[in-house]
């Protein structure tokens, strides 16, 4: 296989984790394979989570913070802060990203939230090229990368099942995966979790990075969730479904192009029962 280069973005402040033992599981599967890693440590860079003026030192308006005409002109004038330059040519550099963090609310850690916030500016994530909503959802500054979450849950999968309390995981998920990467143009492939990771023995941690590490192999051939393109046809106005396509269907997985796919592929680790230090 060509030489890749694969940017590790993860979340979690506990080295002992489940989350960094699958962040250095992942660095390793893919030296091995001779591909070169990237890594953002959010919480060892202690990155800078909330949005703010001090993002914009050099304001357009000194008088009422617009965040897209001030992101818009600090990307365009290469006058953005310096921590958030050096991620978005990270992610340039990047054939495919890894995103891991624990389910936090239903979420991802605010930390997590707050590099995509400031990351993903506007001129580079959204609006690319000046053009409003002309390139997103398929198309944008970051198509034809992969993308990838590594998810730890601490609740059994049960309560993510279709039916499940909690609500299905790839649902909870959704607006990261189709509303953040596939927006800026990456193609999502389908999540990986770990459910019950509160109550998980020796064993099964070994099996759950047995599975991990098949899955970080695959990087490259697995087949990426089939969202449906903005600019594909599917939208002819560029915001709402055509009336032939999946006619009389609504709600958020109208938008994955078969029905059939598997957005939490089999292959989990799952457990009956859980408390749930690591995520909920």
């Amino acid at each position: 296989m060509k030489k890749k280069t694969v940017l590790i973005v993860h979340a979690q402040p506990e080295p002992s984790s489940l989350t960094c033992q699958f962040q250095a599981l992942a660095m390793q599967v893919l030296r091995e394979r001779g591909h070169e890693v990237i890594v953002s440590d959010l919480y060892g860079m202690r990155w800078k989570a909330v949005y703010d003026e001090l993002d914009f030192p050099h304001r357009v308006d000194s008088r009422r913070l617009s965040f897209v005409e001030e992101s818009g002109q600090a990307y365009a004038s290469g006058r953005q802060t310096a921590d958030v330059a050096h991620e978005q040519q990270k992610l340039l550099a990047a054939d495919a990203v890894i995103v891991m963090f624990p389910l936090w609310w239903f979420g991802m850690p605010a930390i997590l939230k707050g590099w995509v916030d400031r990351v993903f500016a506007y001129g580079f994530a959204y609006g690319y090229r000046r053009e409003g909503n002309r390139y997103r959802y398929g198309d944008g500054i970051l198509k034809g990368k992969r993308a990838l979450l590594s998810v730890m849950v601490g609740g059994p999968a049960a309560d993510y099942s279709p039916r499940g309390i909690n609500g299905p995981l790839d649902q909870l998920l959704f607006p990261v995966m189709h509303g953040t990467f596939f927006f800026a143009g990456m193609d999502m492939l389908p999540v990986h979790a770990v459910y019950g990771t509160g109550r998980l023995t020796a064993a099964g941690v070994e099996e759950a990075k047995s599975v991990w590490r098949s899955r970080v192999e695959r990087l490259f051939d697995d087949e990426p969730i089939p969202f449906r393109r903005q600019n594909g046809g599917d939208y002819p106005d560029l915001h709402t479904l055509a009336a032939a396509v999946a006619p009389g269907q609504t709600g958020l997985m109208v938008h994955v192009a078969t029905e059939a796919v598997a957005l939490a592929p089999d292959g989990v680790h799952r457990l009956p029962d859980t408390e749930q230090p690591e995520g909920l």
